[in-house]
């Protein structure tokens, strides 16, 4: 059963990023299904540290835009909308080329919080960071 308030639409998603972090890192939304979302960024300049390897806080963006499209896909946004208030994340291996794939999928969902695990794998579907976000879930002005 599909936890989205609306069908989301992809096209839609990647067109909110435009002019963004997002898009200059080369973040896009692939996928989704019943209760998650997926997107891939870039393992390339715009994206590395200065040892080569994809930059911790490009894997944190990645995670935080991940969730923050997905939280929001569970609300009527002409009522409430969903913002980061707390990510963290562990790097668990690096990767130098190709692209990163990020998964998000929900662990809690309330009445004024929601809770998001990012998973975010390499070309050779491995884990290279996990990461936990909490959005606070506030009215529209």
């Amino acid at each position: 059963m599909s936890i989205w308030f609306a069908t989301p639409d992809i096209a839609e998603m990647n067109r909110q990023m435009e002019n963004t972090a997002c898009s200059n890192l080369g973040i896009e939304i692939t996928e989704y299904g019943d209760d998650w979302v997926k997107g891939t960024m870039p393992a390339d300049s715009r994206t590395f540290q200065p040892v080569g390897l994809v930059h911790g806080g490009a894997n944190v963006l990645l995670a935080e835009t991940l969730g923050s499209m997905a939280a929001n896909l569970c609300l009527d946004n002409s009522k409430e909308y969903a913002v980061g208030q707390e990510i963290n994340a562990n790097h668990l291996r690096g990767v130098r080329s190709g692209k990163v794939t990020g998964v998000a999928r929900i662990l809690h969902r309330g009445r004024t919080s929601q809770v998001w695990e990012i998973r975010i794998y390499n070309s050779d579907d491995k884990l290279s960071c996990i990461s936990r976000l909490t959005m606070a879930v506030i009215a529209a002005q």
